[in-house]
């Protein structure tokens, strides 16, 4: 196999980062230590959430043998990390729509395996980057200075995916005793080169955002992308080496699919839409989804948001939905910033049965005030934003991931520069603001959603017409894709 941290896509990495990947690798295996010849059982258990409405299944390494057996027919195995909720929320996507098409997804978060030098690695990595975005909503100096340009050139060098391409040889001993004739969507960078360099014969690596970046390149597989910007970007692989011009990456290693998005979503875009527009026609509250998680960054802009909604929540022209991730801390800071918060609120924690059943209601009858719902388990934490999506009105997020999905959205602050060009992209679809880069542009844009049936009604009917297009199939195609490299023996390396 090619050295992957010297050349890629028949590129060469000049010899300085080279031996910087080089180092990279061996820090971490002077610190975590190298496994490579540990020989990793592997169980798959039902997951506890997941698998009643999306079939899925867990792999688990070094925790003995189970009784179940892989599916070598029907299986698909959908590899992840959880670093914030972001890559979490397009494995569900994949996921569900895995199980709509009639096969067995396996989910593999190679960050849940604590005994092994691939968890570590990921999870040091994982913790810079939290600490980062934190740093990055609290200091303008350190966002401008550091954070911004780390995720908007930074990860869109060649030199930076040499050194992941190294440190990913440290996570392929995870698979050692995955079937590897079976298909894989990797939906975080990682899991797709760790899966590579594993040996796994047939794999989709799903891209995530808008802005493109050699961060996310993992030779050997095919690579999806959600725009046709991606697209051209990726291709050529553009600006991903100061002042040169690339080989381009060939044809079949690149393929746009549109958004990765959960069958139940596609599923029910009409019917959601139509309700929307109805209650804004006929003057009901409008109802605003909150969603708090990743890093749990941006607090400061999450109580101005809230302040400012009370009033009309009292006088029900608002709704307003909390989802505050598996950050119980957000919920107390928030307590304590606006006092009048829990006792205006219904709160939902811990209590999954509860909340499945709201989100049910919520889709047939009238509903007001404050709801917030927090879950200690991820699964829970990442699923509940899915079940409030269809009843909500309009979703208030930064444009991460969250910018593809078939729902009204009110797009805050990024958080890393990559993050602007999906509300970019969503604003020019005609389902999404703006980015609101401050509180007062933010206010503004929730004054004109209550105040302006049209800018609502506008947006669900463009959703309804995206959808004729097949712009939220992304996940549906990635699974066809990932099948067919079987079917047709397409290993790409």
């Amino acid at each position: 196999m090619t050295d992957k941290s010297k050349v890629i896509f028949g590129n060469t990495i000049g010899t300085k980062a080279a031996r910087k990947a080089e180092k990279s690798k061996e820090k971490y295996i002077r610190k975590y230590g190298d496994d490579s010849d540990r020989d990793y059982s592997v169980k798959i258990v039902k997951n506890s959430v997941l698998n009643k409405p999306l079939g899925v299944y867990d792999i688990r390494v070094d925790e003995g043998e189970g009784d179940i057996p892989f599916d070598t027919e029907k299986g698909l195995i959908v590899g992840n990390i959880r670093m914030g909720f972001g890559h979490y929320r397009i494995s569900i996507a994949m996921a569900s729509a895995a199980n709509a098409l009639g096969y067995t997804p396996y989910w593999m978060d190679l960050n849940s395996f604590p005994d092994t030098t691939c968890t570590k690695v990921i999870g040091a990595q994982n913790d810079l980057y939290s600490t980062g975005s934190r740093i990055s909503q609290k200091s303008r100096l350190f966002n401008k200075l550091v954070w911004e340009p780390l995720n908007y050139e930074g990860f869109r060098q060649l030199e930076y995916n040499a050194s992941d391409q190294k440190n990913a040889e440290l996570m392929s001993t995870v698979f050692k005793n995955i079937p590897k004739d079976i298909p894989m969507i990797g939906t975080h960078v990682w899991p797709s080169q760790a899966a590579i360099h594993a040996g796994m014969k047939y794999v989709v690596n799903a891209i995530p955002d808008n802005w493109p970046m050699a961060l996310h390149l993992a030779e050997g597989s095919v690579h999806t992308v959600q725009t046709h910007q991606s697209y051209m970007g990726y291709r050529i692989l553009n600006g991903m080496q100061k002042n040169n011009v690339l080989k381009p990456m060939p044809p079949e290693s690149l393929v746009y699919t549109g958004h990765y998005i959960d069958h139940e979503l596609v599923d029910n875009i009409e019917s959601d839409c139509d309700r929307r527009i109805m209650r804004r026609q006929s003057g009901k509250p409008v109802r605003f989804l909150l969603t708090i998680g990743g890093a749990g960054a941006q607090r400061e802009l999450f109580c101005a948001i809230i302040r400012k909604l009370i009033p009309a929540i009292r006088e029900k022209k608002v709704v307003l939905y909390i989802n505050i991730g598996d950050y119980i801390q957000v919920w107390d800071e928030l307590c304590r910033e606006i006092k009048l918060l829990q006792r205006l609120c219904r709160t939902y924690f811990n209590d999954w049965k509860k909340t499945v059943e709201f989100a049910e209601d919520a889709l047939r009858h009238e509903i007001y005030g404050i709801h917030t719902f927090c879950h200690e388990n991820v699964f829970e934490a990442v699923y509940c934003t899915n079940l409030l999506m269809r009843s909500c009105d309009v979703l208030v997020t930064k444009p991460g991931e969250l910018a593809f999905y078939p729902v009204p959205k009110l797009f805050l602050r990024r958080i890393g520069g990559h993050e602007k060009w999906g509300a970019i992209h969503s604003a020019e679809m005609g389902d999404g603001t703006l980015e609101c880069e401050d509180i007062e542009h933010t206010i503004q844009m929730l004054k004109l959603f209550v105040t302006d049936k049209t800018l609502l009604t506008d947006m669900c009917e463009q959703i309804k017409l995206n959808k004729t297009t097949g712009l939220y199939d992304g996940a549906y195609n990635a699974v066809k894709l990932a099948l067919k490299m079987r079917s047709e023996g397409q290993s790409r390396h």
